[in-house]
């Protein structure tokens, strides 16, 4: 009793400033103590009280802030972000290790305050566990009826292109913007699969919902969104773009919903046209089973992560490509010139085609390697304690697996920084594709939509340049300037598209 009235009678003696001060160092010294570094963790750069990292990296630029650390510290260091540690995986064979020979240590996801927010613990990107486990299988299989990865969709990317390009003919070779025309090509295919349906190039409101993508995968990797993960009680309470954010996934949301009332309202579990009646049908097959993770609102997280990830890294790809080739007119003439000689002008292109067309195959590999698109990979978690690069890495770490280090890893490429196809071409000319190029992750979360995005990517860009010469305005210089973000997409810019000659 005589020590609590000691303490009191020590706070009632102090003045206001005295007792600032004492609150100060108390609280820095309990920082200090409770986020130390655990005994044989990963190294890393020197951590600030209460915010650790979050302002060592330029949030700006975060891919390369980090690859510029791994040059002091190594390629397994750690970073605190406010009170949460991260480990951050640098160059091809320590990424390789983690996610492939160590694949189930990090096979889960971390659970970030902004994502929970949004999607909870459901869908495929960010859930863990069973539930990842029964919705990836889902989705896979039942895209794979849809066409996922075979032949017969070659029709309809083909006849999406006809749409696109009859769009950007419409422009007579004059300079226009890409990203909207090119975004809405590429989401129409994981629509016709999704909703059973495509949206025409005109159609406001779908335009006003691929805008608001760009917008919310800025968002989700800036300096906003780190803190609104490290402090989140605080954060929800602020304004901010972190609260533009919530209502982004809302408006989409909304309109999936809108999607799903129009299935329900034509619904026949005897004819399943699309992911949507299917899913539907799911939900009414596995209704009281204890272990069913499938639900409406599992399902509306599910397509709004298919909707994304359909759309945004290929459109970005292309829209990278389009520069590339307007930078480098010597690698656009190799490409058409292939072109000519193995489908010529006047039939539409195959994936047949591929294995015949080494050149524009490594031309596409060269453009997602250096384009860089998903430049951080999507974070992992440790599932147990493990032992990697000679540190242990505790259970329920995040984990970033740079691919950025992995695409430009000076160990693995000839010319990392240079566009070169030659990357993936041998002596011979025959294509090649390095062990180290894994654009898709690799392991366990490797993206299920790779099938897609690789035929999407040769069928678009082949057609492109079978019909279209690209180069930029008169005047105007490329500029490969990038906007950071969940995908690295170019800064926007206006290019031309001259009809060849036929």
């Amino acid at each position: 009793m005589d020590s609590v009235s000691s303490v009191i009678g020590f706070f009632l003696s102090l003045d206001t400033k005295s007792l600032l001060l004492f609150i100060v160092v108390f609280i820095l010294t309990a920082d200090y103590f409770k986020n130390r570094r655990p005994a044989n963790f990963p190294p890393g750069p020197r951590m600030f009280p209460i915010v650790g990292n979050l302002f060592t990296v330029d949030h700006t630029k975060t891919h390369e802030s980090m690859k510029e650390l791994a040059g002091t510290y190594g390629d397994v260091y750690s970073l605190r972000m406010g009170p949460n540690f991260l480990v951050v995986l640098n160059g091809f064979k320590v990424v390789k290790e983690a996610l492939v020979k160590q694949a189930d240590s990090f096979a889960d996801r971390p659970l970030l305050p902004l994502q929970l927010d949004v999607f909870s613990t459901l869908g495929i990107l960010f859930s863990s566990g069973d539930l990842w486990k029964q919705q990836r299988r889902f989705a896979l299989f039942t895209l794979r009826n849809f066409g996922l990865g075979k032949k017969s969709l070659e029709p309809v990317i083909l006849d999406e292109f006809a749409h696109c390009a009859q769009e950007i003919t419409g422009y007579k070779g004059k300079p226009f913007n890409p990203h909207l025309i090119i975004n809405n090509a590429v989401s129409n295919i994981i629509c016709s699969m999704v909703f059973g349906h495509r949206f025409e190039y005109d159609d406001e409101n779908f335009k006003k919902l691929l805008k608001m993508f760009e917008k919310a995968f800025w968002i989700l990797t800036s300096i906003w969104a780190q803190l609104y993960n490290a402090f989140p009680h605080l954060m929800r309470r602020l304004p901010g773009p972190h609260q533009t954010i919530q209502n982004i996934w809302k408006d989409v949301k909304k309109f999936i919903r809108e999607e799903l009332k129009d299935h329900k309202q034509n619904w026949d579990p005897s004819d399943l046209r699309d992911y949507i009646d299917c899913y539907l049908n799911e939900i009414q097959t596995t209704t009281g089973q204890v272990d069913s993770t499938f639900d409406e609102e599992n399902m509306v997280v599910c397509i709004l992560e298919l909707f994304l990830a359909g759309t945004e890294t290929t459109s970005t790809t292309l829209r990278w490509g389009f520069l590339y080739m307007a930078k480098y007119p010597e690698i656009q003439e190799k490409v058409q010139a292939e072109i000519d000689t193995v489908i010529g002008q006047f039939r539409q292109p195959s994936m047949e085609d591929r294995v015949n067309m080494p050149y524009t195959d490594a031309v596409i590999h060269e453009i997602q390697r250096i384009g860089n698109i998903v430049p951080l990979n999507l974070p992992h978690s440790t599932t147990r304690e493990v032992q990697l690069g000679g540190y242990t890495i505790p259970k329920g770490v995040t984990v970033i697996p740079s691919l950025t280090a992995v695409l430009l890893d000076k160990n693995e490429w000839e010319t990392p920084h240079t566009f070169n196809p030659g990357h993936f071409l041998n002596e011979e000319g025959k294509f090649v594709k390095p062990a180290a190029f894994i654009p898709f992750s690799a392991g366990k979360r490797q993206c299920p939509g790779e099938s897609l995005a690789k035929m999407e990517l040769f069928l678009f860009f082949t057609s492109f340049m079978q019909r279209y010469t690209f180069s930029m305005p008169a005047g105007v210089k490329p500029v490969l300037n990038y906007r950071f973000g969940f995908t690295l997409t170019p800064a926007h810019y206006e290019i031309c598209a001259t009809l060849r000659q036929k």
